[in-house]
């Protein structure tokens, strides 16, 4: 048995006992400081010895009737639509068939989308255009639109990005489109 405990782990080896310090972190069996410690003895450990040292306090993996963890079931995908029925859009006569009911679904995502592109320029332009207003009206003259320094390139870049996305959203809503 003492020679089997000399020999060379493997990766797979390592990424297991790896995987069983994660959850001894997530047991509460071990804090951040001392996990990221045995995690890198645990990548550096040449023999099984080694991992063993790694992990030898630790008990072993809850049986499944004791786990704390409930397996998902599986949710099984949409039946496609039969022609005639009410499609993905949810119009009387829609279609089953591939692109009639996309546009619609996938609006909402390019949408939402957009909107978190542009919600953290909204908000930092919500917080710094009141700031210079109050500075233009206390101190009685411009010197200066300061937030476009910040608001400009900012808001250049997040356009360029929203064009991309709405570029790409759109050659995929028109697949059978030949020019």
């Amino acid at each position: 048995m003492d020679g089997e405990r000399e020999m060379r782990a493997a990766d797979r080896d390592r990424e297991a006992t790896a995987e069983r310090l994660r959850l001894a972190l997530e047991e509460g069996r071990l804090g951040l400081h001392e996990y990221d410690e045995r995690l890198g003895r645990a990548y550096g450990a040449r023999t099984y010895a080694e991992l063993d040292e790694v992990v030898a306090d630790l008990p072993g993996p809850a049986p499944a009737e004791r786990s704390a963890v409930v397996p998902v079931a599986p949710v099984p995908p949409p039946a496609p639509a039969a022609p005639g029925e009410h499609g993905p859009a949810g119009a009387p006569g829609a279609t089953a068939e591939p692109g009639a009911g996309d546009v619609a679904a996938e609006a909402p995502d390019t949408r939402s989308r957009l909107l978190g592109l542009w919600m953290p320029w909204l908000r930092v332009a919500a917080l710094l255009l009141p700031i210079w207003l109050i500075s233009v009206i206390t101190t009685g003259h411009v010197a200066g639109v300061w937030p476009l320094w910040v608001l400009g390139p900012w808001g250049g870049l997040v356009l360029m990005q929203s064009v991309g996305l709405i570029g790409v959203d759109h050659g995929r809503k028109r697949p059978d489109r030949r020019r």
